[in-house]
């Protein structure tokens, strides 16, 4: 399971944004976001590196 750390996800809005985008690249991933501590848990088939970009591209850019 991938761990990306988003400051900027602070409510339920961003973390269906985020949710989306990550779907975007792999449609059957588990994703579980929080946004109170600005995490999100993925299980994917997908390139770590991929997701990132996604991430990046929606406007959450993780910390790395």
């Amino acid at each position: 399971m991938l761990r990306f750390h988003i400051p900027n996800m602070t409510c339920g809005g961003c973390a269906k944004s985020v949710t989306k985008a990550l779907q975007d690249v792999d449609p059957k991933a588990r994703i579980e976001t929080d946004p109170s501590t600005h995490e999100v848990r993925v299980e994917s088939t997908a390139d770590a590196s991929a997701l990132f970009a996604a991430l990046e591209e929606a406007g959450f850019p993780p910390e790395r």
